[in-house]
């Protein structure tokens, strides 16, 4: 295998665009992945395992005048796991469709000075911050949802998102299934559905964004598919100033989140009411010069489930995780679900060539009673305190050939705290988590 994938990653680096006079656009990607870890975080897996992926992606587009069409196949593959890896429909989807849709730019349709699209059919997406909703890369699989997006740019920098999209069901879901890198057609069904919208404003040259959202999410069981019956209504609220050199820049986002959520999945599961909270606020100042520095400075707080009666556990929903936390793959240990962390981070852009940043997390439960983030680690009790410890991140990536061929290292090490040791399914030892990337695209 390891040849073949080099030989395609040479062919795409020497590749020309694959585009023709008549509107149609061809384009894909190889990422070829090694990853390992020692000293697992999450309980009930593994304690050091490797894996190496391969994730394949095809895409082709059509274009006249208003309309566009969209096809796209990502093929997500991994080798070597057996039934004590952490494999899941997050690394493994076999020869899936996960774009095929059409979008509309119907113009003034709504009023003067306003744009509006429709797109409507299978697609990634990514709505608003997208710590709800997104399609996220650098997991080996990605999200992709059966709906419509309404789009409407409106005067004096309003943009409002209207969305009824259906999240899809990646399937296979078994171990032995995915083990096996097997086929089966990803499903969707109005059981299973996200609703609502957005308004957000930005004047034109302006670094200050503000938004308003409600996002519904509903879930009920489907033949061989139960659930949770999750019920939840996401009200959020963000601000933000863009990055700008000589400039100090930063956000607030807040989402409340309620409803109703099952105990279970089991049919007699009992009902519980959900009020759970989620809050990032960020602080950076960049400084001009050759290698561009950005200095972050930055805090996530995700409620947990208690011992109030109430389910207080933050749901991410589909929403991105590497963007401020840490790798998914092997490692998938912090996430944003009872955690209070504060953070640092400086990133670097040396050339166009090159990106790099380093970060420190210190790691905290918001509820002393709740598993810690998504490691599984619990102490029901909440004897074992909530420090659950420091992690220390980092990535590199190189354009070994510009726009053609590029390699990325990412690197964690997670000194364990009290919590993780201590909780009655922890482990004693630190973590250390990498993954060599090297990615062509055509």
């Amino acid at each position: 295998m390891k040849y073949t994938v080099l030989a395609a990653l040479g062919l795409l680096c020497w590749s020309a665009d694959a585009r023709a006079e008549d509107g149609v656009q061809i384009s894909g990607s190889i990422r070829a992945r090694y990853e390992a870890i020692e000293g697992q975080a999450r309980a009930g897996v593994n304690a050091s395992d490797q894996l190496p992926g391969l994730r394949t992606t095809l895409r082709a587009e059509w274009k006249h005048g208003p309309i566009q069409l969209v096809g796209e196949i990502y093929d997500s593959r991994e080798w070597n796991a057996n039934p004590g890896t952490p494999l899941s429909t997050n690394d493994v989807n076999v020869m899936e469709p996960a774009q095929a849709y059409i979008m509309a730019n119907l113009g003034s349709t709504l009023g003067k000075g306003t744009k509006t699209t429709i797109q409507a059919g299978r697609m990634m997406a990514r709505i608003g911050s997208g710590r709800l909703i997104a399609s996220d890369d650098y997991r080996n699989s990605t999200n992709s949802y059966t709906g419509a997006i309404v789009t409407t740019a409106m005067p004096h920098g309003y943009t409002s998102t209207l969305i009824y999209l259906m999240p899809h069901l990646r399937l296979p879901d078994d171990g032995v299934s995915l083990r096996d890198n097997r086929f089966a057609l990803d499903s969707e069904n109005v059981n299973i559905a996200l609703s609502g919208g957005l308004l957000a404003h930005q004047a034109k040259g302006s670094p200050f964004l503000s938004e308003i959202s409600f996002i519904h999410f509903g879930e009920r069981d489907a033949p061989g598919h139960p659930t949770r019956d999750r019920l939840l209504n996401n009200l959020g609220l963000r601000a933000s100033f863009d990055p700008r050199p000589g400039h100090v820049d930063g956000g607030v986002e807040g989402i409340y989140q309620w409803g109703h959520v099952s105990a279970s999945t089991a049919a007699n599961a009992a009902t519980l009411t959900a009020s759970a909270t989620f809050l990032r606020a960020h602080l950076g100042y960049s400084w001009a010069g050759k290698w561009k520095p950005h200095m972050l400075f930055e805090f996530d707080r995700a409620s947990g489930d208690g011992t109030s009666g109430t389910y207080g556990h933050f749901d991410t929903l589909f929403g991105f995780r590497r963007g401020d936390f840490a790798p998914s793959g092997l490692y998938n240990a912090v996430g944003r679900a009872n955690i209070a962390s504060p953070g640092l981070r400086i990133e670097v852009t040396p050339s166009a060539r090159v990106d790099a940043f380093i970060g420190w997390r210190g790691l905290w439960l918001a509820d002393a009673h709740d598993s810690f983030s998504s490691t599984s680690v619990r102490d029901a009790t909440g004897r074992s305190g909530n420090f659950a410890g420091h992690q220390f991140d980092t990535r590199l990536r190189y354009w070994i050939k510009p726009k053609r061929l590029r390699f990325e290292f990412d690197g964690v090490y997670l000194a364990r705290g009290s919590f993780m040791e201590n909780a009655p399914n922890g482990r004693r030892g630190d973590t250390r988590y990498v993954s060599f990337n090297l990615t062509g695209y055509f």
